[in-house]
C-alpha cells in the first residue's frame, strides 16, 4: 500500500486500532511531548491531538514510532524495487535489445517515477492562504524545558540553486519560531539547502525556500535519506510512493509545492543575517546549544481548510527517527557498492545520532584494501561527518552490533589497525570536539582470519578505583569509577592496571555507570556520544615511519566531560501534571 497524502495513513491507523486519539486540552508546551515520549518508550499507537491549546489545528505525532507503523507506511516495494535496480545493471549493460526486453518491468515502473503538475481546483493544500502573521495559530511544539522555543520538528525545507535552478533540495533542519512571520533555518555543514543558501549569499541574494508540512509520508522519509548531493529528493518521493508527484504551482509565484500537503509556508532567506537560535533537545538525547543561523522570513502560508499539524518529538533514543533511519537504510543499502566500489554493507546507528558511529563490510581482495574503502566511506556525502568507523571484509549483520564488535575484535592488530584523525569536521550536534562542527576521526579495522580469543566473562579480579564491572560482549568490558570531574586522569591509571596484570579483554570503556553493558541501545548512545577518539582513546603507542601503533588493551574514555550539553531530563511538574491527566487523555 502506497499513501499519497498524510491523512491517508492516520485513516488507515485509526482502522486498525493504531491511533490514539486525545480530545482533552493538550498543551503544546511541554505536555504534549511527555505524552507522546510515554506512548513510544511502550511501542504504543499514533496519537492524534485534537484540542490543542493556542491552536485551531490537530496536530499528530508518533505516525512512524514502530517497525509496524513504518512498514505500513511505505509498503514492502520501494526495498523490493531498489533490489531490482541495482540487480539489473549488470544485465542492463550494455543496454542491448533483449537485455532491456527481459527488464521491461521495471523500466515500466520506472517510468511512473517522476513529477506531474495538477491545477490548483486539485490541490488541496490551496484552500486558505494567510499573509498576515503567517504563523499564528501555529500549534509548533516545546519538547524540552531549556528549549529557546517552539520549533517546528517535521519540516521539509525545499530550496533550489541560484543558478541551476532544476537542482533542488528537500531537508529536513529544525525551525525554532521566533514571532509570527520569522522562523531559524537550523542549516548545518554538509546539507544541501545550506549549499544552496552559501551561493545565493555569495551572489548577495535572498534565497527562496518552501517549507512543507505532511503530504504523501515519502516525502518525509526522503526529506532525511542521505542521498548523493545532486540526487532529487523529490524522485526519491515518488519511487518509495511508486507514481509521479503531483505538485501544484504556488499562485503567488514561489515554488511549486506538493498538492497533497497539509502546510506549505513560502518566503526567504536573506544573506547576511544570522539570529541566535536554540538551546534544542536534540536526537543526540541532549540539549544543542544557542549559536547564529540564518532567519527564515515568511511572507504566506497555503493550508488545507481542514488542516493536521505533523510533529514529532526527538530524544534520547530509540524515538520515531530511529524507525525512519532504519527503513531509509534498507531501502538505500543494495545502492551503495554502486556508489562505492568494495563496499558490501554499510550501516549507521541510530543509538548515537547516526553520525557519531558507522560500520562497514567491505571487500579485502588484496592486503589493505580495507582500509582504502574506508577512506571512500569518509569521503562520500554525510559520511564525511562519520566519527567513529568500523570496518571487517566477514558477512555479520551490522544492525547486531556485539556480533559486529566481536568480528572485529577478533581480527584487530593494533599496530596497523587503529587509526586516529585530530583536527576534523564533526557533526553540529556532536559537542564532544570541544568547538563547534570541530572533532576527530577513527577507524578501526578488524578483516581477515581471526587472530584471538575473546574472553566471555571477567574473571580478572578487582581493580583499583573501579567499582562496577560488566561485559559488554565477548572481548569488551565495561567499567566505571569516579566522574571525570573528580578524576579526569583515572583511564590513564586504568590502562596501567590493565597492562601490568596482563588483561585479556582487548577493549575497555571507562562510563559513568556499568550497567550500559546491559543492552545495546544505552551502550551505543552512552560510550559514542560521550568521546572524542583524539581526546579519549588511551594505549600504550610507539611511533614508527610517521604510524601510530598501538598496543592492546585500547581504553576509551565514555564519561561525561566538563563542557558536554545537558542530558535530556523532563521536568518534574510536567511528568506529574501527565501523572494526574493520564485518564483524561486515554
Amino acid at each position: 500500500m502506497s499513501f499519497t497524502d498524510l491523512r491517508g495513513l492516520i485513516e488507515t491507523l485509526r482502522r486498525e486500532g493504531d491511533l490514539a486519539v486525545v480530545d482533552a486540552p493538550v498543551d503544546p508546551y511541554l505536555e504534549l511531548a511527555e505524552i507522546h515520549r510515554r506512548v513510544i518508550d511502550e511501542g504504543g499507537p499514533a496519537l492524534l491531538f485534537t484540542n490543542v491549546k493556542g491552536s485551531p489545528f490537530p496536530v499528530v505525532t508518533n505516525l512512524f514510532g514502530t517497525v509496524r507503523r513504518v512498514d505500513l507506511a511505505f509498503g514492502p516495494r520501494p526495498e523490493a524495487f531498489m533490489k531490482q535496480v541495482v540487480g539489473a545493471m549488470d544485465r542492463l549493460l550494455p543496454p542491448t535489445p533483449k537485455a532491456l526486453w527481459g527488464e521491461r518491468s521495471l523500466i515500466w515502473d520506472a517510468l511512473k517515477v517522476g513529477i506531474k503538475e495538477v491545477p490548483a481546483s486539485s490541490a488541496p493544500v490551496l484552500g486558505v492562504c494567510r499573509t498576515e502573521q503567517p504563523l499564528e495559530g501555529m500549534p509548533a511544539l516545546t519538547s524540552w524545558q531549556l528549549d529557546g522555543g517552539p520549533f517546528i520538528t517535521l519540516p521539509l525545507v525545499y530550496t533550489e540553486h541560484p543558478e541551476h535552478r532544476k537542482q533542488h533540495n528537500l531537508g529536513m533542519y529544525r525551525m525554532q519560531i521566533f514571532d509570527h512571520s520569522t522562523t531559524g533555518m537550523h542549516w548545518q555543514i554538509h546539507k544541501g539547502g545550506g549549499f544552496h543558501y552559501h551561493e545565493a549569499e555569495k551572489r548577495g541574494e535572498a534565497l527562496p525556500v518552501s517549507v512543507f508540512l505532511g503530504g504523501p509520508p515519502a516525502l518525509i522519509a526522503s526529506a532525511i535519506a542521505p542521498v548523493p548531493e545532486h540526487l532529487p529528493e523529490l524522485l526519491l518521493s515518488s519511487l518509495i510512493t511508486g507514481g509521479k508527484l503531483p505538485v501544484v504551482q504556488d499562485p503567488r509565484g514561489a515554488h511549486r509545492i506538493p498538492a497533497q500537503a497539509e502546510f506549505v509556508l513560502s518566503g526567504s532567506v536573506a544573506p547576511h543575517v544570522r539570529r541566535p537560535e536554540g538551546p534544542f533537545g536534540d536526537h543526540y538525547g541532549y540539549y544543542s546549544w544557542t549559536h547564529d543561523f540564518p532567519v527564515f522570513n515568511v511572507s504566506h502560508m497555503w493550508h488545507r481548510k481542514d488542516a493536521i499539524y505533523p510533529a514529532t518529538i526527538v530524544g534520547k533514543p530509540r524515538q520515531e527517527d530511529y524507525y525512519l533511519g532504519d527503513f531509509l537504510q534498507r531501502l538505500l543499502s543494495p545502492a551503495f557498492p554502486l556508489a562505492m566500489p568494495g563496499v558490501k554493507d554499510l550501516w549507521t546507528y541510530a543509538e548515537t545520532g547516526f553520525h557519531a558511529l558507522a560500520a562497514a563490510v567491505v571487500r579485502e581482495s588484496y592486503s589493505r584494501e580495507a582500509l582504502g574503502t574506508a577512506f571512500r566511506i569518509l569521503g562520500e556525502g554525510q559520511l564525511t561527518l562519520t566519527k567513529y568507523l568500523m570496518i571487517t571484509d566477514q558477512p555479520v549483520d551490522l544492525a547486531n552490533f556485539p556480533q559486529l564488535m566481536e568480528t572485529v575484535l577478533e581480527r584487530f592488530r593494533p599496530e596497523t589497525d587503529l587509526f586516529v584523525f585530530d583536527k576534523t569536521s564533526h557533526d553540529t550536534l556532536d559537542y564532544t570536539g570541544g568547538k563547534l562542527n570541530h572533532g576527530s576521526k577513527a577507524v578501526m579495522l578488524g578483516v581477515g582470519e581471526a587472530i584471538r580469543e575473546l574472553p566471555r566473562s571477567y574473571d580478572e579480579g578487582p581493580i583499583d578505583e573501579i567499582t562496577g564491572i560488566a561485559p559488554y560482549c565477548r572481548g569488551c568490558l565495561v567499567v566505571s569509577g569516579a566522574a571525570y570531574a573528580e578524576e579526569p586522569e583515572l583511564p590513564q591509571r586504568l590502562l596501567s592496571r590493565l597492562r601490568d596484570r596482563g588483561t585479556r579483554w582487548p577493549l575497555v570503556i571507562l562510563a559513568d555507570d556499568a550497567s550500559i553493558a546491559s543492552a545495546q541501545t544505552p551502550f551505543l548512545w552512552t560510550v559514542f556520544t560521550r568521546f572524542n577518539p583524539a581526546d579519549d582513546i588511551y594505549a600504550a603507542t610507539t611511533l614508527r615511519r610517521h604510524h601510530v601503533g598501538y598496543d592492546l588493551p585500547i581504553v576509551i574514555d565514555a564519561r561525561m566531560k566538563p563542557g558536554y550539553p545537558d542530558e535530556l531530563v523532563p521536568r518534574e511538574d510536567i511528568v506529574e501534571l501527565v501523572d494526574r491527566r493520564w485518564k483524561e487523555y486515554f
